[in-house]
């Protein structure tokens, strides 16, 4: 039996849904792949930190937070530690990054994940911070270590859209991208062509548990410039960050915009786009007045869509449909599975 050891940095929604899916699968895992997979560090920025070389009880580790919303102190596993010297002291196979964003630097994910690189670590991450703001230059430094750098997580949950290229699309090159990625603005719009005022739209979105108490990243296109910004620098070599990009949100989309919009036969929505324009490669998010009859038009709720344009396969369409927060747990244990197939 093979055993990859695994360090979680983070242990949010996404580290905990990973969690749940590791014990549901490990049984199946062992029987099909032959390997086993032991975490061995947890940290998190309020609730504690885990090391166990030997494996953290993931059941007791998901039973503290649930009951008692930290980690049991008295625990044999519990550690003072910071979150960087685990990552510089635990033995580990993967560094997991999924501690929380900062949209507007991608830091200190960038450093952990660094730090692991240094250290001939793989890195699976789930945070678009690192992915928009250095991907070219941890590509590098992961390609010169030799070690795999995952992320397919940081855009579409557990959507395959890095992995359908780089697995599915030899030689196909990318010539751009266009998409609705954000699930608050998209909502938004829709209650307010019912004819919801913005704020009671975004308090509608609060009361379901997808619009942030400040949705300002959202609402002012910053996430979807981030999202747009990662997806140009994996599939379009762009080089870019989330300053460079065209961006415009929907905080002066008006009712009688959406109206206008209506009697024309359209839609609002916020469109994500790459292109490349004079041999540089450009993004663009704003708002756009998209056609009923368009595929895009059809992407309601907290759905997403995402179209990739090549050069010898024409134009892809992906759809992830109303995602949980299992899909985004999914999308990190895939990149696992990517990652033991090609050990």
């Amino acid at each position: 039996m093979k055993t990859i050891r695994i360090a979680m940095i983070g242990f949010g929604n996404a580290g905990k849904a990973l969690a749940k899916i590791i014990l549901d699968k490990q049984e199946a895992l062992d029987k099909t792949m032959g390997w086993k997979l032991k975490t061995v560090a947890i940290t998190t920025a309020t609730r504690g930190n885990l090391v166990d070389e030997n494996g953290i009880d993931l059941k007791k580790t998901l039973k503290d937070l649930e009951c008692q919303g930290y980690f049991d102190k008295t625990w044999e596993a519990y550690r003072e530690w910071t979150t960087l010297e685990i990552i510089e002291k635990v033995d580990y196979d993967v560094l997991i990054e999924i501690s929380p964003l900062n949209i507007f630097t991608g830091q200190p994910a960038i450093d952990h994940i660094h730090t692991a690189f240094g250290r001939k670590k793989h890195v699976i991450t789930a945070n678009k911070g690192p992915i928009a703001w250095a991907y070219h230059q941890l590509k590098t430094m992961a390609e010169k270590q030799q070690v795999h750098f995952f992320h397919e997580t940081t855009v579409m949950d557990g959507t395959p859209v890095f992995n359908l290229v780089d697995e599915t699309l030899p030689m196909c090159k990318v010539m751009g991208i266009k998409g609705i990625l954000n699930t608050t603005t998209n909502f938004v719009l829709e209650e307010m062509a019912q004819g919801k005022s913005f704020e009671d739209a975004m308090d509608e979105g609060r009361r379901r548990g997808f619009v942030e108490a400040d949705p300002s990243m959202d609402i002012e296109g910053w996430d979807a410039a981030a999202k747009t910004a990662a997806l140009l620098n994996v599939l379009m070599d762009a080089n870019i960050t989330p300053r460079e990009i065209q961006r415009k949100g929907i905080e002066d989309v008006t009712y009688e915009d959406i109206l206008k919009a209506q009697q024309a036969g359209k839609v609002i929505k916020l469109i994500c786009q790459g292109m490349v324009d004079n041999g540089k490669v450009i993004g663009v998010v704003k708002p756009m007045e998209i056609s009923n009859d368009h595929v895009f038009a059809g992407v309601t709720g907290t759905s997403s869509i995402l179209s990739i344009q090549t050069d010898l396969m024409g134009e892809l369409t992906v759809i992830e449909h109303d995602p949980e927060i299992e899909q985004t747990g999914y999308g990190l244990f895939s990149d696992l599975m990517r990652l033991i197939r090609k050990l």
